[in-house]
């Protein structure tokens, strides 16, 4: 059951209008690391979860994430105040009026338009919301790792924003914003570590003589040995070659014998000559005649 409080988590103080910083804001609106996105990737995953201590923590964050597309909601409508009475009524004269909306220099008159200044499930560029931004696989080790990473990348988003608006009201609303990204990293991370092991992800555990293995695939000037591929367990492979199993490296099926026969056909059928140069389209376009 979900409740609606008719007040934000947090107070908004919008010091006037602005469409194109209103267009920039929709990234967190309707973008893949805005609070849709997140409110939808841990909702689902709390239903899914068997683990009591997950699962609240989840809907927790997932609701809270709700919250947070509120906000930025209501400060997009607040922003396109201005543009959305005078689009609507024409009050101003036309390049006056155009000159309002593109200020911005993005996309905000796209915005207006065709969503008369309310908040859009869109991206700043227009790109409409999609549930391929939720990248849940259902296992918690896997899911917990995916979920730091949308925090701390949307708290890079919101940094951003912080420094492309000079509006105090909307800057602190944003840092508020920004320092929960930072509170559900740290849950997140909480919550990972607290599954012992946590590591590797799954069951199954990792074929040894690979899973401590660097492989330097990436020859020349630039070469940097590090905590990444030297010392404790890992076994450094300066010059790996085909193929690193001990097999030959070449690809083999099986195959009942009548369908190897009607392959052999095939290709018999379809053999290139090397040795031909036959005159093509390409040839005759170009207007040189072979000889």
């Amino acid at each position: 059951m979900f409740v609606h409080n008719k007040r934000l988590q947090y107070t908004v103080r919008v010091a006037g209008p602005n469409p194109g910083l209103a267009n920039l804001l929709l990234e967190q609106f309707g973008g893949p690391q805005g609070e849709l996105a997140a409110a939808m990737r841990y909702f689902t995953q709390g239903l899914a979860e068997d683990d009591a201590g997950r699962k609240d923590m989840l809907m927790d964050i997932a609701t809270e994430e709700l919250s947070h597309l509120e906000v930025i909601g209501t400060i997009v409508g607040m922003l396109n105040k201005g543009a959305k009475g005078q689009l609507a009524e024409g009050v101003e004269a036309e390049a006056e009026l155009y000159r309002s909306l593109t200020g911005g220099g993005n996309d905000s008159h796209i915005t207006s338009l065709l969503y008369g200044g309310g908040p859009a499930l869109v991206n700043s560029a227009g790109v409409p919301w999609t549930a391929a931004y939720i990248d849940s696989i259902g296992e918690p080790s896997a899911d917990l790792r995916s979920n730091i990473a949308a925090e701390a990348r949307a708290k890079i988003v919101y940094e951003r924003l912080i420094n492309v608006t000079d509006d105090p009201g909307i800057q602190d609303a944003l840092r508020f914003l920004m320092s929960r990204e930072l509170a559900h990293q740290k849950s997140f991370e909480k919550a990972l570590h607290s599954m012992r092991p946590n590591f590797p992800q799954g069951k199954l555990p990792g074929l040894p003589e690979f899973t401590n293995t660097y492989f330097n695939m990436s020859q020349g000037e630039g070469e940097m040995r590090g905590s990444w591929n030297q010392g404790g367990d890992w076994i450094y492979v300066d010059s790996p070659s085909p193929a690193v199993d001990g097999g030959d490296g070449m690809a083999t099926v099986a195959l009942p014998d009548k369908d190897g026969k009607v392959l052999a056909q095939m290709a018999a059928r379809t053999l290139s000559d090397p040795a031909a140069d036959p005159l093509t389209g390409a040839d005759i376009g170009s207007g040189v005649t072979k000889k």
